[in-house]
């Protein structure tokens, strides 16, 4: 799907404490830097539907699983994200509809965004009015 990039990220172990590589300014997802911020969402809870017109997501499950949707319109995409099954970061551009489900326990996403939070910036759609079957 085109404006969306999925980055295998680097994991360094270490016997005090892993190490989880996000993003770095180098990265072909970096689009600038605006804030970053931490969201959760329960297991089987869905939240969505929601499409920014401005701001890069960059996405990265830094606790639990976390299925992401994706709809450009015409086709869905739907990528499962984790630091112990799929350490990946998920980029995606504007324009593109985006929920997601937790799949884990305790369940914490990471977004890197690439402009501070304008709530004029974004549409929201109810679950109900894109149809996937979760």
């Amino acid at each position: 799907m085109e404006k969306l990039l999925l980055t295998p990220l680097k994991q360094i172990k270490n016997p005090k404490g892993d190490i989880f590589h996000a993003i770095k300014k180098s990265d072909s997802g970096f689009s600038g830097f605006g804030e970053a911020y931490f969201t959760t969402v329960n297991r089987g809870d869905i939240k969505g539907w929601k499409r920014h017109t401005k701001m890069v997501l960059n996405l990265v499950v830094i606790l639990g699983e976390v299925e992401f949707v994706i709809y450009n319109g015409d086709e869905f995409l739907s990528v499962k994200l984790s630091p112990k099954k799929n350490y990946q970061r998920l980029t995606i551009k504007p324009n593109l509809w985006v929920a997601f489900r937790g799949l884990g326990e305790i369940n914490i996403v990471l977004n890197l965004a690439s402009i501070e939070h304008d709530p004029n910036e974004a549409d929201n759609l109810e679950l109900s009015e894109i149809s996937y079957e979760w």
